[in-house]
């Protein structure tokens, strides 16, 4: 397993630690990579019956690395052109690699529960989406920060909170780019629940399903996840082809140096 990412399994239970806590765990081209693995080795064992989900760190996670906006392609694949590839699909599924991180959490047959603590933004949030459960700190920040960068939510939100929270308070949410803490993020659907301690209520609930029938609790994602949200592929593909004609456009630039300079952004009228 990458060094991006952790995993350790125990008594059912796999817990999954995103790793880059130098960095409050912001997703570079390595760390998608590593948590899609992780999802993925996860997927065919018998013995795992709940997971984990969490941030090394006191972050659960910063979001896209901003290095992927400002600095040219190189040989490891990262900057513009590993963005521009990565919105292809990828093999047998309708995610693609940015999406994968959340997806994989939503096809995975057993249940994952998110620890949410300190900054969960952006990209983080949609990965902590793909679970099927978030407890969040009270002092948790949570956004959906692609608008900072003159982006959309691209990484599955339309699937993962379909059904979830209101329409319009996702809009809000969406267009605002606003941070809000883990007691109004429960409020308003975005979390399950608030805890005190995130990662023990997280391992104690995955123990308790662990000794639950796996047969029954596997039948039952599949039921809830059929029943309640469904298919999920056109969505998924509606968000890469807004995404690839925003990236890299001059008021996604504009909104990436602004931020960078800190000043006010200075857009062209919409064409």
């Amino acid at each position: 397993m990458s060094k991006r990412v952790n995993v350790k399994i125990r008594d059912y239970v796999a817990e999954v630690s995103l790793s880059r806590p130098d960095k409050y765990n912001a997703l570079d081209r390595e760390m998608f990579h590593a948590i899609v693995e992780a999802g993925e080795s996860l997927a065919g064992r018998a013995d795992v019956r709940a997971v984990v989900l969490r941030g090394e760190g006191g972050n659960f996670s910063a979001g896209i690395d901003t290095s992927t906006f400002t600095r040219p392609r190189t040989d490891d694949g990262d900057g513009p052109g590993f963005a521009a590839e990565a919105m292809q699909p990828r093999g047998d599924t309708p995610a693609n690699l940015f999406q994968s991180p959340a997806w994989v959490w939503k096809a995975l047959p057993v249940p994952v529960i998110a620890a949410l603590e300190g900054v969960v933004f952006g990209g983080g949030l949609q990965i902590a989406l793909g679970a099927d459960i978030r407890y969040a700190a009270p002092d948790a920040r949570l956004s959906v920060m692609e608008i900072k960068w003159g982006l959309i939510p691209d990484m599955g939100l339309t699937h993962t909170l379909r059904g979830v929270m209101p329409l319009d308070r996702l809009k809000e949410l969406t267009f605002s780019g606003r941070i809000l803490d883990g007691r109004e993020a429960a409020d308003i659907g975005l979390v399950t629940a608030v805890k005190s301690d995130p990662l023990e209520a997280a391992r104690g609930l995955a123990a308790e399903i662990a000794n639950r029938s796996p047969d029954a609790i596997r039948a039952s994602k599949r039921l809830l996840e059929e029943v309640f949200v469904g298919d999920g592929a056109t969505g998924l593909a509606l968000e890469a082809e807004l995404q690839s004609g925003l990236m890299l456009q001059p008021n996604q630039i504009e909104a990436v140096m602004a931020n960078m300079e800190k000043r006010s952004p200075r857009f062209r009228d919409a064409g």
